[in-house]
């Protein structure tokens, strides 16, 4: 396994992010367990949750899933660096979601039971929330901090003009701020070059990609068609994105058949090749796809294959401007 550090922060972290939304809903408690084990046997020591995941009527959340596989062992939670995250709604009173100073607090509270742990590492915003003023935001996590529930924070989904302004903000507290932020990452969607990686790199928060394979369609799922297999790329929303970068998808595939490398895997080094990026979430809902995984680490993308790589899915910017994250500038 790979490490770095997550943004300017001292945190050691695993380049592959063991993502959980599946634990509980398309994997049960039992191989949800099982992924975790692999993952520490692996040296993935960074598992990525929230208060929403899992949270059907009648079944344990995600993260009691998690909480209660701590429990059982000792020593596992302190391999672990844990995120999870806070914003939307968990019950339909008011004050059941966005990032009040109140709802912070009974967030963190209930994720902390429902982990079966005294602190959480790494405390996400899941969303901007436009109403709560920063002053509010970062007194209630400087609170937080201080009684050692929470040790560091990050968010996700926000554009570059959030970040810039949670850091000035952290920054008149003489506040650390945020160490990270998570957004959807791929080669099919790289808006976030236009600003938010360049922000993130700014302010020293390391970039943890979610949907680094675009709901499976960056997976091979041409291919797994053409086998008589079964595809997430080729279903659901899934479905009308293929079919809009079908021809795309095609060369991608034949692209990768003559690198000798599964798409999935490709499409998890193109990631950890970008400067910036920590490492991307993967979410596996077998052990087998999380043992595959790892093979991204192995993959060195040269620059032929890179710069064919920005042919297929080009960085964002109007017609004739320059590539992000310059393509404002004149």
């Amino acid at each position: 396994m790979e490490y770095t550090h997550l943004g300017r922060s001292g945190l050691t972290v695993s380049r592959l992010v063991l993502g959980t939304m599946n634990f509980g809903t398309e994997t049960s408690e039992e191989h949800s367990r099982t992924i975790m084990d692999r993952a520490h046997e692996h040296g993935i020591n960074f598992f990525d949750t929230a208060n929403v995941y899992g949270m059907r009527q009648g079944e344990s959340s995600t993260e009691e899933i998690i909480g209660r596989w701590f429990a059982a062992v000792g020593g596992r939670r302190e391999k672990t660096v844990l995120a999870t995250k806070t914003y939307l709604p968990t019950g339909d009173w008011p004050n059941e979601r966005s990032l009040s100073a109140l709802q912070i607090r009974r967030s963190c509270e209930a994720s902390l039971k429902r982990l079966r742990t005294d602190h959480i590492d790494v405390c996400q915003m899941h969303h901007i929330d436009r109403n709560t003023p920063w002053e509010e935001i970062w007194e209630a996590f400087t609170v937080l901090r201080q009684q050692g529930k929470v040790l560091y924070f990050g968010s996700s989904n926000f554009a570059g003009w959030h970040i810039a302004q949670a850091q000035e903000a952290a920054r008149s507290r003489h506040f650390l701020g945020l160490v990270s932020e998570q957004s959807i990452y791929n080669l099919l969607n790289r808006w976030v070059e236009l600003e938010v990686l360049p922000a993130a790199r700014a302010y020293g928060l390391g970039v943890i990609p979610w949907g680094p394979l675009a709901g499976g369609v960056l997976g091979g799922v041409l291919r797994k068609q053409k086998e008589g297999g079964s595809s997430r790329g080729s279903t659901g929303r899934s479905a009308g994105t293929l079919a809009e970068h079908r021809d795309t998808i095609e060369a991608y595939e034949k692209l990768c058949a003559d690198l000798g490398e599964d798409p999935a895997h490709v499409g998890l080094a193109w990631l950890l090749a970008q400067n910036g990026v920590t490492g991307p979430v993967v979410g596996p809902r077998t052990a087998e796809q999380l043992d595959g995984s790892l093979r991204a680490l192995e993959i060195t993308l040269d620059d032929g294959t890179l710069a064919e790589l920005n042919e297929l899915f080009p960085p964002p910017g109007p017609n004739g401007a320059k590539p992000a994250p310059e393509a404002y500038a004149w």
